[in-house]
């Protein structure tokens, strides 16, 4: 330590005053520093029943008249590793420290993969990715991925039907076919799968989830349209070797989370994962005959092996396995009506597993393979609508990652075999009169580059380029362009530009084309769709005394041609899909707000505004089932004496269009402002055990508030009493006053009210 440090602690003595320096109680006097540097507004503690102080503009902290016993001394602030220590004193001692903090890795060396196929700290990377650790979704804990993104700012897991209750996720109002969801990089969930893939992946797995908001085609080839979601899980090496979650909330939900590692021989190590979900209770409380919430028997086992290698070189495997049974319906339902018109129902099973591995060659130049097949098997029955599918996707990569100077670039070759088959018109021949099946086989072989050119210290510029060759649509070009500008350490300013397109199969990514409620009609053959997206985001991060707090802001537009829309309007029947004759496009602004307080409050905060809309022939119309805005926070304080923590998570969605079944239909057009807000405490005070309780949905918000009822004519899901006109149209009966069929795509939030939940946490490092 050199001699000016020494010198500035020796001096506090001097500042007391002289009847403190004459009295006979003990004091603690200290310096805190990291990396040779003072640091102000550290949170110091001393424990018990002392209290706490903040450390001056030269790192300075001092308590006096101390009484003689222990004391545990607690320093602690965002970015560097807490520090704790137990003292001991003695009558008239005063103790001087000099305490160097080590920087937590973690935070200030945040590594991201998603933006760019390549470890880059994320401070670094030209293209902006949100990250969110298992951390942040225990603050409202949640039995899958699925419904655990809803606290995230503008990412909104979207029920697509109330009975069955599937899903998929939407990025700034993109549905969620324009969402790429993958697994340690590779795209295990897509297509068919996205609706249920989401929900079975064991939470104790998760390192982290990355996201990226817009167009990244360049690198991910179809799908990537929206933007990316990408789960990272664990290194066995970084995962503890027990680790058990179960909760149970008051509707009789069941969740168990189980992880595990062990080591095989000197070179491997297997981490395990599982999970069960069990929810078998009828609730019918808006009174319709039907269940509030679809019952559901879920498994899934996942398990990674990784193996050491000379060099640190990449080598790993994993496989998981997921089985499901779901259905939601008329409370009197069982599986002997299942296809039947006696009681309406709707039963899924699901069945699926996937393999994928990454391995670095032993080369030298780096150079990384990866690959992954899926298989989905689904049997689903809506009413009597039989839906029976098997997809399969093969997919391969090999990547080259070469630094030169101020050029870091990454190039690759790519090939995706998707196979398709159903029992719909999807994949039947266009002869109606000898229709044979003929599954969809797509191959698409691509190749990609791509280069981070470093102009300055704080100037960097990316350009990528993909070419894809689809085997029914042909040549698929996706250029892109990120721009970053570190204006200084805490200013830094991204440009993203870029294109997307998707290849559409309908009756694997809609669900309400499956629900047979309504007649698909497919005017003409689908084009694929096309978009050009800009962006434009600051973050700005700065620290006081008392809080270290980062503002990001983002602004975006997307613009697509051949947009794919489904018309609910035109007949209330029919579902009209068609390219768009016109242009579609996406606009807003976001903003998130992170504060961390050095008295142990801790806030994020996010809102999104935007503006979803379909062009056509010069009339301007809404997307249907979309927000005008978003928002999400949350709010945690720690009570280090009660060891106890609290967390107030919640969100908050504005109007959106809602589908309706014509002119007399009663329901409302537009959804009201509604907002879900949870509370929960955790209790750490045991050895290796948090227990954790609360509230979910503590305002009780359920659509049917405000609505004489949300599915039409659940009394004649058949519509056997429903009568017709001449053309076609529903006609106005005693019976049926507002003209309607039976329908349950009227949905945009859970019906699922309030309810308490109350878990355990075990770890065993």
């Amino acid at each position: 330590m050199n001699c000016s440090r020494w010198f500035k602690i020796l001096l506090l003595p001097l500042l007391l005053t002289p009847i403190l320096a004459m009295a006979q109680t003990a004091s603690i006097k200290g310096n805190v520093i990291a990396k040779d540097r003072e640091l102000p507004g550290v949170s110091v503690q001393l424990l018990p029943s002392v209290g706490g102080t903040l450390t001056d503009s030269l790192g300075n902290f001092a308590f006096t008249n101390l009484e003689a016993g222990e004391y545990t001394l607690k320093i602690s602030t965002v970015g560097f590793i807490k520090y704790s220590r137990r003292i001991s004193l003695k009558n008239a001692d005063t103790l001087l420290l000099a305490i160097n903090l080590e920087e937590n890795k973690e935070q200030m060396e945040e590594v991201v993969v998603t933006g760019t196929l390549k470890e880059v700290r994320r401070v670094e990377s030209p293209v902006p990715v949100e990250v969110y650790s298992p951390v942040f979704f225990k603050k409202n804990p949640t039995p899958n991925i699925f419904e655990a993104l809803q606290n995230v700012n503008g990412v909104r897991p979207q029920l697509n039907c109330n009975v069955c209750n599937t899903g998929d996720i939407h990025i700034n109002g993109l549905e969620g076919p324009y969402t790429m969801v993958l697994i340690d990089g590779m795209p295990i969930v897509s297509s068919l799968s996205t609706v249920y893939g989401l929900s079975g992946i064991p939470n104790s797995l998760v390192e982290r989830i990355e996201i990226v908001k817009g167009p990244a085609s360049s690198l991910y080839g179809s799908e990537a349209v929206g933007g990316l979601i990408n789960i990272i899980t664990k290194k066995p090496a970084n995962a503890p070797a027990l680790s058990v979650d179960l909760m149970a909330t008051s509707w009789k939900e069941f969740n168990t989370d189980l992880g595990f590692k062990f080591k095989v021989g000197r070179s491997a190590a297997v981490l395990t994962g599982v999970n069960y979900f069990k929810y078998g209770h009828i609730v019918d409380n808006n009174k319709d005959r039907f269940t509030d919430v679809t019952l559901q028997d879920r498994v899934s086992v996942f398990q990674k092996w990784s193996f050491a290698r000379k060099q640190q070189r990449t080598a790993s495997v994993a496989a998981r396995y997921f089985d499901e049974y779901r259905w939601g319906g008329d409370v009197r339902y069982t599986r002997a009506f299942r296809g039947g018109d006696s009681l309406y129902g709707e039963s899924i099973y699901t069945k699926r597993w996937e393999l994928m591995s990454a391995y670095q060659l032993p080369t030298k130049e780096k150079l990384f393979a990866t690959f992954s097949f899926n298989n989905h098997e689904q049997d689903s029955r809506y009413g009597t609508t039989s839906y029976i599918a098997s997809q399969k996707i093969a997919f391969g990569q090999l990547t080259w990652d070469k630094t030169l100077k101020n050029h870091d670039l990454l190039a690759g070759a790519a090939l995706r075999y998707t196979f398709y088959d159903d029992n719909t018109t999807a994949t039947a021949t266009r002869d109606t009169i000898n229709q044979v099946n003929q599954p969809d086989k797509v191959w698409l072989p691509g190749v990609f580059v791509q280069d981070e050119i470093t102009i300055s210290q704080r100037h960097k510029l990316l350009l990528g380029f993909r070419y894809d060759h689809n085997s029914v649509h042909g040549d698929i070009i996706t250029p892109r362009l990120a721009y970053k500008w570190s204006v200084n350490d805490n200013n830094i300013l991204r440009l993203n530009a870029g294109t997307g397109f998707r290849v559409v199969n309908l009756f694997s990514e809609d669900h309400a084309a499956l629900t047979g409620a309504r007649f698909v009609e497919i005017k003409n053959e689908l084009r694929p769709e096309k978009s050009y997206n800009v962006n434009l985001n600051y973050i700005k991060k700065f620290q006081s005394r008392h809080a270290v707090v980062g503002i990001e802001l983002t602004g975006w537009y997307t613009y697509f041609n051949n947009r794919i829309i489904a018309d609910y309007d035109i007949d209330p029947n029919k579902i009209i899909y068609d390219n768009i004759d016109g242009f579609a496009e996406s606009k807003g602004v976001s903003t998130n707000l992170d504060v961390a307080m050095t008295n142990g409050l801790k806030i994020l905060a996010g809102v999104t505004f935007m503006q979803v809309s379909i062009v056509e022939k010069g009339i301007r119309s809404p997307q249907i089932l979309t927000e005008k805005f978003t928002g999400t926070w949350s709010v945690s304080y720690k009570l280090p004496r009660l060891k106890l923590g609290i967390d107030y998570t919640g969100n908050i969605y504005g109007p959106m269009r809602l589908p309706l079944l014509g002119s007399l239909d009663p329901r409302q057009a537009y959804s009201p402002t509604w907002s879900i807000q949870n509370i929960q405490f955790v209790y750490s005070g045991f050895k290796k055990i948090e227990i954790y309780a609360g509230i979910k949905n503590l305002l009780n918000w359920t659509p049917n508030k405000g609505n004489p009822f949300i599915i039409a004519r659940s009394d004649d899901p058949f519509d056997k009493q429903v009568s017709y006109g001449a053309n076609g149209k529903v006609l106005a009966t005693p019976s049926n006053p507002f003209a309607l069929t039976f329908d349950p795509s009227y949905v945009y939030a859970p019906n699922q009210g309030i309810r308490g939940f109350i878990g355990f946490r075990y770890q065993l490092k």
